[in-house]
């Protein structure tokens, strides 16, 4: 965590001291990683993420011309805009994630009073660890307090959500903006993805721990196959309402309701994507109740089974998130591992032995770097809070 009086020094820095008196307000909304239930966010199943301690810092003083101005600790300028005039524009890269947030508002009616914000983030950019969504709801818990705007965590959630699909044009499912706002330290979140019911699951992992992997293969998902997978599941799931009217979507399909259907789905790729998420959502359910009871061998089961799901028939792994899950499944200790996140690069994550997080990390670089080329960064998982004002 960057020391706040020092983000504030920042700020100055970049935008002056000011006229209006008003006093710098501090942010903050973490990333995610997910557990399990990958894929099935946008088809209206069962995922289980937990918001990590890494995350997105917003310093933040009002203004009162209806104009906002934006700058990183990570990028260099500034983006200017009128509270009225908000486009997007590919020129202004990371800031059209806060400026689809502006347009939301907008188009709730609200007239923005305009404020200057300074960001600054530790999660891995095109990682899987969910930036874009921890920018986005930062943008949204500020102007919630700045502009004093009666809207809950899952309001602000749904209109991340809303900001990325529309603004941005990445049809991601609710999941990461969720989880971001609604983390809680030492849980996980199963969330029903299209009803929004939730509940905390403990991460009581006993002698193991999660250990995020980055492959450092980067990637952009509005450039990836992201937007086809899900098509391909609308596709689908066409086919099934046609045989089965009653099933509103993916995440309510069961398992029997499937095998008496899918000999209707002729595609093979189809029926590929949607065998994956109604298995993937009975190992969400399964896994939380592996958790719940303590069962942690069998939550590292699931892991496994999870990714070569998504490697065999979402087929949304790649050879990186591959090599990592092979690698790291020859390690003593390594109980479970997947890739997390959309895929395509970013990240897996593992369940090791406390005693044998220092073997993986060697084990795992040294049999990925002598298959890639590329070298990992290893993060240690700790669940943490969702996006807040902080006050200290």
């Amino acid at each position: 965590m960057p020391g706040l009086n020092i983000l504030r020094q920042t700020f100055t820095k970049v935008f002056g001291y000011g006229d209006s008196g008003e006093e710098l307000r501090v942010f903050f909304a973490p990333g995610r990683v997910n557990l399990i239930g990958e894929h099935t966010d946008f088809t209206g199943g069962y995922v289980l993420p937990a918001a990590l301690t890494y995350g997105t810092w917003a310093v933040v003083r009002p203004r009162k011309d209806r104009r906002f101005r934006l700058a990183s600790t990570s990028f260099p300028g500034k983006v200017e805009i009128d509270a009225d005039k908000v486009i997007y524009q590919q020129a202004d890269g990371w800031a059209n994630y806060p400026k689809g947030v502006f347009s939301e508002f907008n188009q709730l009616g609200l007239r923005l009073s305009g404020c200057d914000i300074l960001y600054d983030g530790n999660i891995p950019k095109g990682a899987g660890l969910s930036s874009s969504a921890s920018i986005e709801m930062v943008t949204a818990i500020a102007l919630k307090h700045i502009e004093s705007l009666d809207y809950s965590l899952i309001d602000l959630a749904q209109l991340a959500q809303r900001a990325e699909n529309q603004f941005v044009g990445l049809n991601c499912g609710i999941m990461d903006q969720f989880a971001s706002g609604m983390g809680q330290a030492g849980n996980a979140v199963l969330l029903k993805c299209d009803t929004l019911d939730y509940r905390y699951v403990p991460l009581v992992l006993g002698d193991y721990q999660l250990v995020i992997t980055n492959s450092n293969k980067q990637r952009s998902l509005t450039e990836s196959k992201y937007n086809q997978r899900r098509q391909e599941c609308e596709e689908g799931v066409n086919i099934v309402q046609k045989n089965l009217p009653g099933v509103v979507s993916l995440g309510n399909l069961s398992l029997d309701q499937w095998q008496e259907v899918q000999k209707y789905v002729t595609v093979p790729e189809i029926y590929k994507r949607l065998d994956h998420v109604i298995h993937e959502n009975e190992r969400t359910l399964a896994s939380t109740f592996a958790l719940e009871a303590g069962n942690i061998q069998d939550f590292g089961q699931y892991m496994i089974k999870s990714h070569e799901s998504l490697r065999d028939l979402f087929e949304v792994t790649g050879p990186e998130l591959d090599t990592l899950f092979v690698e790291a499944r020859q390690v003593d200790g390594c109980l479970g591992t997947r890739m997390t996140g959309a895929g395509f690069g970013g990240c897996t994550v593992s369940l090791v032995h406390k005693e044998a997080v220092k073997d993986f990390q060697t084990q795992v670089t040294i049999g990925y770097r002598g298959k890639t080329g590329l070298t990992p960064t290893f993060y240690h998982c700790d669940s943490g809070d969702g996006a807040r004002e902080l006050n200290s």
